[in-house]
């Protein structure tokens, strides 16, 4: 037990987010089953599309799921490539959700941080170009900060949401692969990663846990984003 005087811990904001209603999750479900186009991928700021629609980002280490989300979210397969090597999305890559013409708004899947297979000066280009999108994106309505559930926030996680909170844009926190955790220990790192939560103004108060493979926590996040873009 802790000494009597130990300093209490403060409250948890975060909490796992609550079930859409049915009415939400239909509108996204309806949403996320029409077009979804890849745009184009981008290596420089004055690549980015027109800044004319919303948009929303998944951001994450390398290897932490992010193409499998979104191929999860999308229900297609080879939308977003998968690869056993991290560091494989080298480029911002931009996804129209509803078609390219009058879409509601884009997917953006940005470059992994952290370790990741490849050059170190190639590896510094693509965090300068992580950093000056987060920043610097007008239309970003908000990022999504994937978290790895067995191995929760590390230093190169700190990091952005750090970055995100100086530049002012709100972020929440996803955990990925929690089919691969027991009851208790996702409990666990949900707890965690709300206390990481806690010193970050620019975070949601609301975690959305999830499974590419088992389709958890998908169509709350699908709501999420149809929240987010629905005029």
């Amino acid at each position: 037990m802790p000494p009597a005087d130990a300093p209490t811990p403060p409250p948890l904001r975060f909490q796992p987010m609550a079930p859409p209603d049915a009415e939400r999750l239909e509108a996204a479900r309806k949403l996320f089953a029409g077009p979804c186009d890849f745009v184009k991928g981008v290596v420089a700021m004055d690549g980015l599309p027109a800044a004319d629609r919303p948009e929303v980002c998944f951001a994450g280490r390398s290897n932490v799921g992010k193409s499998s989300l979104l191929n999860a979210l999308t229900g297609r397969k080879g939308l977003a490539r998968t690869s056993n090597t991290p560091g494989r999305t080298q480029e911002i890559n931009y996804f129209a959700l509803g078609g390219l013409e009058g879409g509601m708004g884009y997917l953006v899947d940005v470059p992994g941080y952290g370790f990741a297979e490849a050059p170190v000066a190639k590896v510094q280009a693509w965090q300068a170009l992580l950093r000056a999108y987060l920043s610097g994106r007008v239309t970003l309505a908000r990022a999504f900060v994937l978290i790895d559930s067995r191995h929760g926030v590390k230093p190169a996680d700190e990091e952005t949401m750090a970055l995100l909170d100086r530049a002012a844009v709100t972020f929440q926190a996803v955990l990925t692969k929690a089919d691969k955790l027991k009851p208790k220990d996702r409990d666990r790192a949900v707890e965690g990663l709300g206390r990481t939560l806690n010193a970050h103004p620019a975070a949601y108060p609301e975690v959305i846990v999830t499974s590419s493979e088992s389709g958890e926590g998908i169509p709350d996040l699908r709501a999420v984003i149809h929240g987010l873009m629905a005029p």
